[in-house]
């Protein structure tokens, strides 16, 4: 593959899902540690991504300016679905990423709900809301994710039940499962979903069918997957297949 291609391929799965481990392109592209790094560090300088440890990390994912956001149209989509679901009185978890501020943005000016987030950008888009209360879920911040992470954080939550779970999702597919890329945000979404009556997935359909190395929970435990296509659309029969409402 010439360095060129590669480089596409980096771009993309960065973008899709918003942060790649040097050690899954190894495997993905059969190419040497260094030459990943070397095509990270291009990208980088390039200003086409944020390099981190171990990995890389998509600008959008720490700058919401909406000329940086990939598939914004299609995540607008997913959010005005979303929103439908919040009716007043209810308490809300919500992860991070930039669909779950897409939804923050449109909530309707009346709800009145209570919003648990540790996700710093969507706490800001919650508090702006008139009618929202906001609680931190509280302990150290990740810088990567932007999202508070550790014991503390998981006690906090496990002392919640939740009426709706929102998770932004990294990659979802029938038989792994959702999954992730960052331990410690795993952590985090699997206690907002057992604490939770209704987990719902909000996912573009370029993660449908994906899989990362972190497992979140099966598919089985999502109760509503969210995505920019007809519900009947058939990328999504295994899905309605295994009793999940897609919306």
């Amino acid at each position: 593959m010439l360095k060129e291609e590669r480089q596409n391929f980096i771009l993309h799965e960065i973008n899709v899902h918003n942060k790649v481990l040097t050690t899954y392109l190894v495997e993905k592209l059969t190419v040497s540690e260094d030459t990943i790094r070397r095509d990270l560090n291009e990208l980088a300088e390039a200003g086409r991504i944020i390099k981190v440890h171990g990995g890389a990390l998509s600008r959008s994912f720490h700058n919401s300016s909406h000329t940086d956001i990939y598939s914004l149209a299609e995540k607008r989509l997913i959010a005005r679905k979303a929103v439908n679901l919040i009716q007043d009185g209810m308490f809300v978890f919500s992860t991070g990423g930039t669909t779950i501020l897409e939804m923050a943005r449109i909530l309707p000016e009346n709800l009145r709900a209570t919003f648990f987030t540790g996700s710093l950008p969507a706490a800001f888009e919650y508090v702006a809301h008139p009618h929202i209360d906001v609680i931190i879920i509280g302990d150290r911040l990740s810088k990567n994710s932007r999202i508070t992470v550790g014991g503390a954080a998981i006690a906090q939550i496990r002392q919640v039940k939740a009426d709706l779970c929102f998770l932004g999702t990294n990659a979802i597919d029938i038989h792994a499962g959702l999954t992730d890329n960052d331990l410690d945000v795993v952590q985090i979404k699997k206690a907002m979903v057992e604490s939770s009556s209704r987990v719902i997935s909000l996912s573009i359909s370029e993660k449908i069918n994906t899989s990362q190395r972190l497992k979140v929970c099966d598919a089985t435990d999502i109760d509503t997957l969210i995505t920019e296509l007809d519900p009947n659309d058939l990328l999504l029969k295994p899905y309605r297949e295994a009793g999940m409402e897609v919306l």
